[in-house]
């Protein structure tokens, strides 16, 4: 059979392996890449858990899980089962010596093939997994490990992962996985800056009038409500994902493509953000909590109702936050991020607003330009221009969009973000991960916000499920003369 962007042999290790995120994503990421041929039957992938299970067992239930989220993919009978057949179950508590290490040994027997160790589990385990790892002499020189988010609850937490796990791992060969650096739309970023030399000439403070990130969710917490209630909008989205979407756009062109060119300009970025204070936390950051609401005409219940708890929860479901980047290239420019569960719409775009004419000649000028750059839940750029209206006397103009969809225009469906990023560890590729510094410069930035609302510094505002957020979402924006993008096309 011939091979397409062939991988050759190696061993993954999934620690985690019964839990959800293996069920419905890694799993069936490993699955779509194994029938797009990436990858052949010389691969071993290792699960383990502490659920007692057998590896028959365990394929049985893995299945049901493929069926069930990768269901395209699964159709093909053959396929299917002959990647089951290269899944092998190991229970195992990591924090209990016993002879179950020995079993994973005796799997590891290749010296000079990749093999990765994927911690699908509580952060609190990164370190002594790590550890457990090296006591057993699992470790070798073409060994790397994946750390799944978060990486600590702050910058104190944030510190002592990385140091736990830099004891046994090399930088290099540590991978911090981000699923949205992952997403074709945040790749594309890239592609549309560094390789339209006329976009980049545009992409300042002396054009751009301002930028928003929106990450928006009509589900609620779901099964996640312990950990999220735990966590919150702010932890959850905005110190990983919109951040790293923020560095994508705001970043400098870097040298290369090559992994730390691209880290060394991200970190820029987060080191150049505002310092947010207490006072600038009070006037540039909303958070809020939804409650009862319609979503498609349905009913669906209060963040509190949700959890199922008899008290009310002060976690939020939603941040709004208004920043400045203090660089020559966009001291002039705010930047919005947004997200939050329950919204109107679900979606992850960004908008790029361009500034107004400064002396216009037409009398009825619509609103300036916009780049919407749609990452989620479809691949998508807009472009809004004003033209001349066809349709009216005298010379009139109106807005018109011009589109593309990456889906059509490519005659291609776009992976999954972990089906990109699990063989980029496979192959040895970091540039898609985020480095030790980055993670620290981001809880660094963050933490002052959390510190502001321990003292109750910021209110919790409630907001119903179908809606935009707080109403105090607008005013934030209106600051700036500035809207909403879904405010832009009404």
């Amino acid at each position: 059979m011939a091979l397409v962007n062939h991988t050759g042999p190696f061993d993954f290790v999934i620690f985690g392996a019964t839990g959800d995120l293996s069920r419905r994503k890694l799993l069936p990421a490993f699955l779509r890449r194994f029938h797009a041929q990436e990858f052949s039957d010389d691969a071993q992938i290792i699960c383990v858990a502490r659920t007692e299970l057998n590896t028959e067992q365990f394929r049985e239930q893995t299945e049901v899980a493929l069926r069930e989220f990768a269901p395209e993919t699964a159709q093909d009978e053959q396929t299917l089962q002959h990647f089951l057949g290269l899944l092998t179950y190991i229970t195992l508590d990591a924090l209990q010596p016993g002879g179950e290490w020995r079993a994973l040994k005796s799997l590891l027997t290749a010296e000079d093939r990749p093999r990765v160790f994927y911690l699908a589990t509580a952060p609190s385990l990164y370190s002594p997994l790590c550890e457990a790892l090296a006591r057993h002499h699992l470790i070798n020189q073409h060994s790397r490990v994946v750390l799944e988010k978060p990486i600590g609850i702050n910058l104190e937490t944030a510190r002592a992962i990385n140091q736990g796990v830099g004891q046994f791992f090399p930088e290099e060969s540590i991978y911090r996985i981000d699923h949205y650096l992952g997403k074709e739309g945040v790749q594309n970023i890239l592609a549309l800056r560094f390789a339209n030399p006329v976009l980049e000439k545009l992409w300042s403070s002396e054009a751009i009038a301002h930028v928003q990130i929106t990450a928006a969710e009509t589900v609620g917490v779901g099964s996640r409500g312990s950990y999220y209630d735990e966590s919150g909008a702010l932890r959850d989205m905005v110190q990983n994902h919109l951040l790293q979407v923020l560095c994508m756009v705001a970043m400098d062109a870097p040298a290369s493509l090559r992994s730390d060119d691209l880290r060394n300009e991200k970190l820029k970025v987060l080191n150049a953000l505002r310092p947010m204070t207490p006072d600038m936390v009070r006037r540039n950051v909303i958070r809020g909590q939804y409650v009862a609401g319609e979503i498609k005409r349905q009913d669906v219940p209060g963040y509190n109702e949700d959890l199922g708890k008899n008290r009310a929860s002060n976690t939020e479901t939603f941040v709004a936050i208004r920043t400045k980047i203090r660089t020559a290239r966009w001291g002039h420019t705010p930047f919005y991020l947004r997200t939050g569960k329950r919204l109107a719409t679900k979606t992850t775009e960004i908008v790029i607003q361009f500034r107004p004419q400064v002396w216009p000649i037409f009398t009825n000028m619509p609103s300036p330009g916009r780049l919407v750059i749609r990452i989620a839940p479809r691949e998508e750029l807009s472009f809004v221009m004003a033209v001349r209206d066809p349709g009216a006397g005298g010379f009139r103009v109106r807005n018109a969009k011009l589109g593309m969809s990456y889906e059509n225009a490519f005659s291609v469906t776009y992976q999954d973000s972990y089906e990109r990023l699990l063989l980029d560890a496979v192959r040895g590729d970091p540039a898609l991960f985020i480095r030790r510094d980055e993670i620290e410069a981001s809880w660094q930035w963050i933490e002052p916000i959390l510190n502001s609302w321990r003292h109750a510094m910021t209110p919790l505002e409630p907001y119903p499920a179908g809606s935009w957020g707080p109403a105090s979402t607008r005013a934030l924006l209106a600051r700036d003369g500035a809207l909403w993008h879904e405010d832009m096309l009404t």
